[in-house]
This record gives structure tokens, C-alpha cells and sequence, in this order.
């Protein structure tokens, strides 16, 4: 099978499609053929090695595993003895470390797809939809009537998350660049502000709960707009530095959160498939529609780096297979 390898640390030209062994599914996995794989801003960390502190697990040197590529969608080929749930020909999505491949074997993280979604839909929806689902309902405890400000509205989470609070009942301000304010609007909020030419911290708004995606504020600012008993959840931030990355950003606001009523949490999200049936409900139900800004065919995953790279995608980037 051809699959995107990187045997070492590097920027997008680094990437090469090989031939590899396909695998044989094992008793509890289903071997499922990608039709369309997404790629995330995690995968791009994995390309480059940037994040020196990360390199503890993936290789001080050089990647361990060359595989990259986490969501994939596509067709069950084969099935292990004991997957009774599911059969040749079903169509599935998930999770899966090296999906950029013609096939994956898969244990837990793979469900089926809701009727009507394609292949480049239901790839679009993994690492991103469980993130924003996870920040929301978990972690940031939304309810019917919270206010809930998305501060990164237009990127892969913040399409999501925009979707998925106004499906939890929240009333939502999204913040985004001024040439993406009618997309996140199309997608269900309720105020969308320009971070260009508004400073959302001295709006003299309150919000319950702050999705933090863009992570481009600091939690003394971001209290400004919280509630008493608001919350703060961080999933993002900017680059930082090559040796512990944004995490010096990341303390700093969990430091903050000690003092005072409000709190900041930051988490990374964890795949179940209770989770991954949620949203695929959620898209049949067309509370969720996944935004696909590119779509790059198979033996242009390089592109589709280069692409995400840049930080300017609107939603997700897609790679068919």
C-alpha cells in the first residue's frame, strides 16, 4: 500500500510516499481502506519535530514512528473475528496514528458514518470535533442560556465549536479576522466580532464560558470578559518557543486562574467513541456541518502541509485518497 512517511524532522518537503506492507487486521480491529484523511496542526508538529519537549516521545533525533496522519474516513475491508459491529463495505470514520496511508487498522476510535456525509466530511470531523465537543460540554460545563465566547472561530476546533455550542443551547460570540466574519457567522453565531478592529476584551460583555483556541490573549485580559464563576478553556496557543513550545503561555494563564473566582483549564482532548457517535449524530441531525476550506489529493499531502502551515485555513484541510 502507498502511505506519507517522514523519516526525519523537517518542513513539508521532507514528506515522501512509499510502499508498505498493508496490514492485516488483528482480532479486535477492522481494517479499513481511506477514502479521505484531514490534517491538523498536531500533524504538523509531528512533521517538523518542532517542540523539543514533544521529542522525548516521538524521537529526540528522528521520528520513531515515520507514519503520519490521525483522522481518516473510509471503507471496511476486513473485519477481526471478535468486531462483530462491523462488516465489509460499511462506511466508517475515525482515528487512527498514520492514516495518510491506503489503509489502517483500527481498535476503539472508528464508528460508523452518518448517512449523507462523504468521505472528505467525516475526515474532517475527529481531532477537532472531539477537541471542541470535549472543551464545551466537559470541560468548560456548557448549559442552555450560557453566553460562550470562541476566540478562533474560523479554524478547525472554532468551526466546530461554534456549531457544537449553539447545539448545546448557548447563546455564542465568535472572534475571527475580518475576512472570515460571514463564515463563522453562516455557521450559527450569534455575534461574530472582528479582532482587527475590535478588542473583544474591552467589549463590557460577560460570557459563562471562553473557548480559547486562538490563544492569543492573556488570562488577566480574558478575565475582563468573564462572569463570576466563568471558566476559561484553553485549547490553543501561539507557537512559542522550540523548547517547551506555548506551555510558558499555558501556565501562565493556569497561574492566573488561582486567583480570583474564575477558572482556566487546559486539556487535550482524548478520543472515545461515544464521543465519535455523538458527532456523528450531530452531523446527520445537520446540527454540525463540517467547513472543508482545501482539498489536496493524495500525492499532494506536501501541499496540503504547506497549506495548513501558513495558519490561514478556514476549517479543515483534506487530503482524498
Amino acid at each position: 500500500m502507498k502511505a506519507i512517511v517522514r523519516p526525519r524532522y523537517g518542513q513539508p518537503d521532507v514528506l515522501e510516499m512509499v510502499d508498505l506492507e498493508r496490514p492485516e487486521p488483528a482480532d479486535d480491529e477492522v481494517l479499513v481502506r481511506v477514502r479521505a484523511a484531514s490534517v491538523n496542526p498536531a500533524d504538523w508538529y509531528e512533521m517538523t519535530g518542532w517542540l523539543y519537549l514533544f521529542r522525548f516521545s516521538t524521537g529526540l533525533l528522528g521520528p520513531k514512528n515515520p507514519r503520519l496522519g490521525t483522522d481518516f474516513a473510509g471503507v471496511v475491508e476486513a473485519v477481526g473475528k471478535d468486531k462483530t459491529e462491523f462488516h465489509p463495505g460499511d462506511r466508517v470514520f475515525g482515528a487512527r496514528t498514520g492514516a495518510l496511508a491506503e489503509y489502517v487498522c483500527v481498535k476503539n476510535a472508528v464508528v460508523h458514518m452518518p448517512a449523507g456525509a462523504t468521505f472528505e466530511e467525516a475526515a474532517a470531523v475527529p481531532i477537532a470535533g472531539v477537541t471542541a465537543l470535549q472543551g464545551l460540554r466537559d470541560h468548560g460545563q456548557v448549559r442552555p442560556g450560557h453566553r460562550v465566547l470562541v476566540n478562533g472561530g474560523s479554524g478547525g476546533v472554532g468551526t466546530f465549536a461554534v456549531q457544537i455550542a449553539k447545539a448545546l443551547g448557548a447563546e455564542v460570540t465568535a472572534v475571527c479576522s475580518a475576512g472570515k466574519v460571514e463564515l463563522v457567522r453562516s455557521l450559527g453565531a450569534d455575534h461574530v466580532i472582528d479582532y482587527t478592529a475590535e478588542d473583544f476584551t474591552r467589549s463590557g460583555e460577560r460570557f459563562d464560558v471562553v473557548l480559547d483556541v486562538a490563544g492569543s490573549r492573556s488570562w488577566w485580559a480574558l478575565r475582563r470578559v468573564l462572569k463570576p464563576q466563568g471558566r476559561v478553556v484553553i485549547v490553543g496557543a501561539p507557537k512559542g518557543g522550540r523548547i517547551i513550545g506555548a506551555l510558558g503561555k499555558i501556565l501562565g494563564k493556569r497561574i492566573g486562574a488561582m486567583f480570583g473566582r474564575s477558572s482556566g483549564v487546559f486539556f487535550i482532548a482524548k478520543f472515545s467513541r461515544p464521543d465519535l457517535e455523538t458527532l456523528a449524530g450531530m452531523l446527520e441531525s445537520g446540527q454540525v456541518t463540517p467547513v472543508i476550506d482545501r482539498t489536496y489529493p493524495f500525492a499532494e499531502t506536501a501541499a496540503a502541509f504547506r497549506y495548513l502551515g501558513e495558519g490561514h485555513a478556514r476549517g479543515k484541510v483534506v487530503v482524498t485518497i
